[in-house]
């Protein structure tokens, strides 16, 4: 059973996720391709994994994605199903580069998260395209990846160092 504190600051951590995602989806697309958008969504779900753990991250991320997809009007959508699972692969990457090579800084996993969300995106359109070939929209999808993955990974950074210089998570727990 979850403590009573630690699930209101996931439930605020949640709430702070999926406003970020749906602010983004209000915002115009930074780049003229489908698919491309900042990520601010995935700096809740750093910040979780690195407070917490990877299954509270992999809750904030399933929650979030949902709500803001509700929010959004995309639930259940191609969209949806896309964005699902590109915040899911991310989570998951981004986990296993904290917890396994503790060389990696935040910026290098955030990035590496953008580029594994990409990949599990491109996953979903393979299976329901049923076209491998949608793969060769990789590289370009790359390019606008690894700047957006910096900036979250930035933003991630600072709000981390924040919270570990203000303990504010400590005084919860």
């Amino acid at each position: 059973m979850i403590p009573t504190k630690k699930l209101a600051v996931i439930a605020m951590l949640v709430a702070q996720a999926s406003v970020l995602h749906f602010i983004e989806s209000l915002l115009p697309n930074p780049a003229p391709i489908p698919g491309v958008k900042l990520g601010l969504a995935n700096i809740i779900s750093l910040l979780a994994l690195v407070v917490f753990d990877f299954k509270t991250s992999m809750q904030i991320t399933v929650l979030r994605t949902i709500l803001g997809s509700m929010l959004s009007g995309t639930l259940f959508g191609v969209g949806f199903l896309m964005s699902f699972s590109g915040a899911c692969t991310a989570t998951c990457f981004m986990a296993v580069l904290l917890r396994c090579f503790p060389g990696f800084s935040l910026l290098g996993i955030s990035v590496a998260g953008a580029v594994a969300h990409n990949l599990g995106q491109l996953f979903m359109a393979a299976l329901i395209l049923n076209f491998s070939g949608i793969f060769y929209y990789l590289p370009l999808m790359l390019l606008f990846s690894v700047p957006t993955g910096y900036i979250t990974g930035l933003l991630s950074r600072e709000l981390v160092k924040y919270t570990k210089a203000t303990n504010r998570f400590d005084s919860y727990f």
